[in-house]
């Protein structure tokens, strides 16, 4: 009896100490059950993932291959963050018709609002496919070889493994290449803006408020998934009807409470927990603090024009937040990494590997990889620091430049493949740049350019710099190149694309913009690329090989695959957490805390009179707790990009809370894990449905949902 609970003990402390991971749903029975049935999951895993039956993983689809989203009604309602439909939003925004300030709501179906190219994407089935992928690999020795080989086997199993018409399969590589699954997927074209709050509600707090706690942002947006009579995938229609999914989530109103168990469901993009110590080194030393100083500057410039002119704020609202949002995890992102002492770890990590290598017998097969990676990542810093370099000025921050290399890569695709390729690239540029330079501005873009080139100069890597950014005066170049490239707008662009390919790239090699990028892109895709990509391939059938030997050296321990925007489940407890001495954050915030920070006028703190009055009024209808108005929660949910429009689910699979941040000393849980600082950040349900009903007075939406108490009623929803 001893014993036993013995037992027990150690089993509770392996579990509290190994919370995090981001699971596939279809792969957990096991080990995985018991510890989700230890922190409170009350229903069966076959409730949320199965083939045969409606399940969880019917309600989360993946929205516009980026973020994630939830059905929430029978009638294809479908709830995702704010920022996740920010571009819909923006799109469907004007300066006679701002929906971004003044927030959307449609009252009937026939006022939601089409969106082109907005896609919504279902999980059918998931199947592991390893042993038919990796087919004909083992005896082929070449890195290169071998991964044509595998990229061969997926493109033909891609057209061959069994699905309906309507229905695509992906496969996707999971553990660094030693496993492949199969995803077969449903993806509806139809999509419709229902419903948003104003910015000064779903964007509350804007990039000064972005991955801290704590938080006061009703970050939530409403879509609804058509489809056609069939309720199959359809283009936009008149004539389709509202999406019946095999499962929506009921939403609970008991709300959360210290400890409570939650799940988080959706598409984490990605992450790497396996990096060696040195490659966390690396981040930590050099690419973060280069990438950080780019992007601060060129926000700092674009922040300037967006405070001055409203025109320039709906322009750039969109591409400012997506910089921002990188740029301020990079921070929080090392100094958890420096707090928790990451590297460290790693080190000590890998020292109790190389033990465990040498006690199996396998120094044949896995004694060298430290070392190895030592070799590899030394060498490739200089190229690794040059590409973050080019990536970040040319092809993420500086808009004329980024515009400029699709010129240069048409070129190069006219040199590779010849005159028919070349024109149907002409043409997509032609027809997709339109939407880019809606949002352009030529005076913005300018001082961005003359900044970040000068930076680029000054710190990149010397040896790869080419000609024209030695002894470089960025502000001359920015004014030379602005006042007599084409590329500064859509008609110039157009003009310089007109005619063969043999008038188009003399036009192109005389225009200023173009010729500067043209000096630039060659030395970089000659000196850096070739370099990098194959140390990259190196260090990657290393990594392959480090994740086959943990698996193969712990077989008892959880490993959890890497993110690669796959449906994934994560799972913890509502908690609040210290960051630091003599500061304990709790886990709830209310709407008193938006009030406090209320600067009216403010982009980021604004709040709209009406909210304002519904508190002073203490008009929270059913959704209040204690005469106060909950609006976010926090849990130790292991969660990345994508997960961005997840539902919090509570144990009996209600919706209780929509993910959209993580705090700011945990962004590092895309590398290191660590349970007592990581937490996601959750609007609560309660506020959301707040919103709809007090605020928009949208009823028509409210009384499509499916509410419930799970706890008040002691029902669980889930019993069969």
């Amino acid at each position: 009896m001893k014993i036993i609970k013995l037992f027990v003990v150690l089993f509770i402390i392996q579990v509290h100490a190994q919370q995090g991971g981001m699971w596939i749903p279809s792969l957990l029975q096991g080990m995985n059950e018991q510890e989700m049935k230890h922190l409170g999951l009350k229903m069966s895993v076959k409730d949320i993932y199965s083939v045969n039956s409606s399940s969880l993983k019917d309600a989360v689809p993946q929205f516009n291959g980026g973020c994630t989203s939830e059905m929430i009604s029978s009638k294809g309602l479908l709830l995702t963050n704010h920022h996740c439909g920010f571009d819909a939003i923006q799109n469907q925004s004007s300066v006679e018709h701002d929906y971004l300030t003044n927030g959307f709501w449609a009252y009937k179906m026939d006022e939601e609002l089409p969106n082109e190219n907005l896609v919504v994407t279902f999980i059918v089935r998931i199947e592991d496919v390893t042993n038919k992928v990796l087919n004909g690999t083992l005896q082929l020795n070449n890195e290169g070889e071998k991964q044509k080989k595998i990229q061969e086997n997926i493109v033909a199993l891609t057209g061959s493994l069994p699905k309906e018409s309507w229905q695509e399969n992906k496969i996707r590589t999971f553990y660094e290449g030693n496993q492949y699954m199969l995803f077969v997927t449903e993806t509806f074209k139809d999509v419709r803006l229902v419903g948003t709050p104003p910015s000064s509600i779903g964007k509350f707090g804007s990039d000064t408020d972005n991955w801290v706690w704590p938080r006061h942002t009703g970050d939530f947006s409403l879509f609804r998934v058509y489809a056609d009579k069939n309720n199959r995938p359809a283009s936009f229609s008149k004539d389709n009807i509202p999406y019946r999914p095999k499962h929506f989530l009921p939403i609970s109103l008991d709300g959360v409470k210290e400890n409570d168990f939650t799940m988080v469901m959706g598409y984490p993009g990605k992450t790497n927990e396996y990096l060696p110590s040195i490659a966390v080194e690396q981040i930590i030393k050099e690419l973060n603090p280069a990438k950080i100083e780019i992007r601060d500057e060129a926000l700092k410039i674009a922040d300037g024009f967006m405070r001055k002119d409203n025109a320039i704020k709906i322009q750039y609202a969109s591409k400012y937040a997506s910089i921002a949002n990188y740029w301020k995890k990079w921070m929080g992102e090392s100094q958890g990494l420096k707090k928790s002492k990451a590297v460290a770890i790693k080190q000590n990590e890998e020292k109790v590997f190389l033990e465990k290598v040498t006690k199996a017998g396998k120094q044949a097969e896995y004694g060298s990889i430290l070392s190895d990676f030592e070799k590899y990542y030394t060498e490739i810093a200089p190229y690794a620091l040059s590409k973050d370099y080019f990536n970040e000025i040319v092809l993420r921050n500086t808009e004329l430049l980024s515009v400029s290399y699709k010129m240069y890569q048409l070129e190069q695709l006219y040199n590779t493949k010849g005159e028919q390729a070349f024109i149907e690239r002409k043409n997509n540029l032609i027809a997709g740049l339109n939407d880019f330079y809606k949002d352009f501005n030529v005076i913005v873009d300018q001082n961005i350019f003359e900044k970040l080139v000068n930076l680029y100069a000054k710190k990149a890597p010397k040896q790869f710099l080419p000609s024209n950014l030695i002894d470089v005066d960025s502000k001359i170049l920015g004014n030379e190149i602005y006042s007599q490239s084409k590329l500064t707008s859509y008609s110039g662009m157009k003009d310089l694309l007109t005619g063969d390919s043999k008038t188009v790239l003399s036009n192109l090699n005389a225009d200023k913009g173009y010729q500067f990028i043209n000096i630039l892109a060659t030395k970089y895709v000659s000196e850096v690329v070739p370099k990098y990509d194959e140390l990259s391939l190196k260090i990657g059938a290393l990594q392959r090989n480090y994740m086959k030997a943990q698996l193969e050296i712990n077989k008892n321990t959880r490993i959890f695959p890497d993110a690669n925007s796959t449906l994934r489940l994560t799972y913890g407890k509502v908690k609040g957490y210290a960051p630091k001495d003599a500061t304990l954050y709790s886990y709830q915030t209310f709407l008193d805390g938006v009030l406090e920070k209320y600067i009216p006028g403010d982009y980021e703190f604004d709040v709209p009179k009406k909210l304002i009055s519904l508190f002073n009024s203490k008009d929270f209808g059913t959704y209040g707790e204690n005469g106060k108005m909950p609006v976010c929660f926090i849990g130790t949910n292991h969660t990345t990009g994508g997960n961005s429009g997840s539902p919090a689910i509570d144990a009996y699979g209600n919706l209780i809370g929509l993910n959209f941040d993580r705090v700011w000393e945990g962004t590092m849980s895309d590398i290191h894990y660590d349970p007592s600082i990581c937490r996601n950040v959750m609007v609560d349900i309660r506020y959301v449905l707040f919103i709809i009903d007090k605020y928009a007075e949208a009823t028509n939406l409210i009384q499509e949902l499916k509410i419930t108490h799970p706890k008040k009623i002691k029902h669980l929803i889930y019993n069969k």
